[in-house]
């Protein structure tokens, strides 16, 4: 389905110079970004990830141990959007593209910083759900690819930023509007509404000609998403009916047309085993006799399961594997509407790219009443195995640990040491009220982690911040009928701060060091053969530290607290690190609208 082709396009005087060089007409085709992160395209940063097994490692090395003391600002760009500023760049041959709050697009040159080109977004709707942050876009096939907050997704022209295609990612699957029947058409609207302000926030994958990207607040339910509009006061079963399902689309990169879709919540088995322990033994403190019971009652609770795609999947060509984590259930405070374990919520699942079927999955908390989305990325690695090396792959998740798990199956290999303080994990909470650790927005969220293939750690991001669940109970005024419900709630002073973790691979997931900062820790990891790592911090601090100790090597204030990665490339031999400063209303760093590139003076 296409939309009317509403944008605003500026090209600037230079750059219709800059767009007649040769190095801008090298395509990006399926061959360079299979090469992306290799010697060959060290100089990009062709993917999200900087390759498909998104290590977010680069081998570039100029800056490095030694010369990182001397690294200074190279330009600075104003968006003049300001607001959370959660852009990866990408960068290929040159030239540097970035989205920016409200999903408005821009080129400039990588060297410089000189605007190349912007395209500004026109949404179709004027509100749109979880703020105006988008992280950032996909390059490919001759196009530049951007999912926005309006639930569509866009494909520009690479030299020039004119629009391609604009195709839906947020519609409603076949029979979704028809199973809400008996609710009323005012309940059928408001959900067809409701569907199309599915925002999209993942940086799409490009690969194999498709362009991949799902949406989000899948896991919200009436009480989050319609009450208001609807003029209801949220009680938990209204909320149930009107629930989401999560997705991830494929779009042919050429023509925008729809090559499949995979739902997160499973039609046929959406209950699973009825688990009472998670994979790796921890109890859930089920009644599981009391969902089995209700299970036969809601035959179509998955119709409204929940389990939004936050970020980019990873992608292993030879097995033809996506790598996709998923969040939360839905509804999420009123969990008797949806007995089982809720498959496939929760979870890393493997997918194949050609027809997006299920190849296999392990849920990381089954019936997930605490929000442990599985949201960062997932990283390839290989692991020592004999002679041999064993393709494993990882996912840090807000349980607070790191997992790895054997590429091929998907079985557990083990997880790691605490990344946060962990405490009353799995509680069904009371009364009064039981404060666990970590909270919905706590252990690792949507930020990437890095992988080092020289120190065999991975760099997680990840935040403490506990929650309080309480048991409530909702009364219907007319018939008296009672329904309990769950609520979490945080302490406007409560404790809030984040941890770096060095997570050893190898090592079984041994934490090798680790430093906490003073606010949450959001945004994500950069790894380079320099040995260094970069990461920005809330209170506007970006850093480089040691990749083997985590000492601090060097250190630049921004003005604007960072919720955004770091990236690197190369223009003409010289090294340059980037990143986007906009800072957060919801964690309180300071805002901007800032995009700084860093090299050494005279290029090193």
């Amino acid at each position: 389905m296409s939309l009317p082709r509403l944008h605003k396009l500026t090209i600037s005087a230079a750059s219709l110079l800059a767009l007649t060089g040769a190095a801008l007409a090298d395509p990006v085709d399926q061959t360079r970004l299979r090469a992306a992160g290799s010697d060959e395209e060290q100089a990009n940063w062709l993917t999200y990830g900087n390759n498909y097994a998104n290590q977010r490692y680069s081998k570039l090395e100029e800056i490095n141990r030694d010369t990182v003391a001397d690294l200074a600002l190279a330009w600075e760009h104003k968006t003049g959007a300001r607001g959370p500023f959660q852009t990866q760049p990408i960068v290929v041959d040159g030239m540097m593209v970035i989205t920016t709050p409200g999903n408005h697009v821009t080129a400039l040159d990588a060297a410089t910083g000189a605007p190349l080109w912007h395209y500004e977004h026109v949404k179709r709707i004027e509100k749109t759900r979880a703020g105006p942050s988008n992280r950032g876009p996909a390059i490919g096939h001759g196009k530049v690819f951007q999912a926005t907050n309006d639930g569509r997704m866009i494909a520009l022209d690479r030299e020039t930023g004119a629009l391609v295609w604009d195709s839906l990612i947020a519609t409603p699957a076949p029979g979704e509007v028809e199973a809400l029947a008996d609710f009323g058409e005012d309940v059928q609207q408001a959900f067809i509404g409701g569907v199309g302000s599915f925002p999209a926030k993942m940086p799409p994958l490009v690969a194999d000609g498709k362009v991949i990207a799902g949406v989000i607040s899948a896991g919200y339910g009436l009480y989050q998403d319609l009450a208001q509009e609807m003029g209801f006061g949220g009680p938990p079963e209204l909320e149930g009916k009107t629930g989401r399902r999560g997705y991830l689309v494929a779009f042919d990169a050429e023509t925008g047309d729809e090559v499949w879709r995979w739902h997160t919540t499973k039609a046929d088995g959406w209950e699973g085993d009825f688990t009472a322990v998670t994979a790796d033994g921890a109890d859930l403190q089920r009644d599981i006799e009391a969902e089995k019971a209700a299970a036969p009652n809601m035959p179509e609770a998955w119709r409204r399961g929940g389990g939004s795609t936050w970020m980019t999947p990873a992608y292993d060509p030879e097995m033809g594997l996506l790598f996709l984590g998923t969040g939360n259930p839905s509804p999420a405070d009123a969990d008797q509407l949806r007995p089982g374990d809720n498959l496939y919520t929760s979870s890393l699942v493997a997918l194949e790219v050609a027809t997006g079927t299920v190849r296999w999955h392990y849920q990381i908390i089954p019936h997930d009443i605490w929000g442990y989305d599985v949201a960062s990325p997932p990283i390839l690695f290989d692991l020592p195995r004999n002679y041999d090396a064993m393709p494993a792959i990882g996912v840090a998740a807000k349980t607070g640990w790191f997992y790895a798990f054997k590429r091929e199956d998907g079985a557990l290999l083990y997880k790691s040491d605490a990344l946060v303080p962990q405490s009353n994990m799995f509680t069904h909470g009371s009364p009064e009220g039981v404060t666990f650790a970590p909270g919905s927005f706590g252990g690792a969220s949507w930020s990437p982690s890095a992988f080092h293939p020289g120190t065999g750690f991975v760099y997680v991001p990840a935040i403490h911040k506990p929650a309080t669940l309480y048991q409530k109970t909702y009364t219907n005024e007319e018939s008296g009928e009672t329904t309990p419900y769950i609520e979490t709630g945080y302490a406007e002073d409560g404790e809030s701060w984040g941890t770096l973790s060095a997570v050893d691979v190898r090592r079984s997931g041994k934490i090798a060091w680790q430093i906490k900062t003073d606010k949450p820790l959001v945004g994500g990891v950069l790894a380079t053969a320099g040995d260094l790592i970069f990461v920005g911090e809330g209170d506007g601090h970006f850093n480089a530290l040691d990749a083997a100790s985590g000492e601090r090597l060097w250190r630049y204030n921004v003005d604007s607290g960072i919720n955004a990665p770091a990236m690197t490339y190369a223009v003409d031999g010289r090294q340059y690190v980037a990143i986007a400063a906009g800072g957060s209303r919801f964690y309180n760093f300071a805002p901007g609208d800032s995009l700084l590139s860093f090299a050494l003076p005279g290029g090193g």
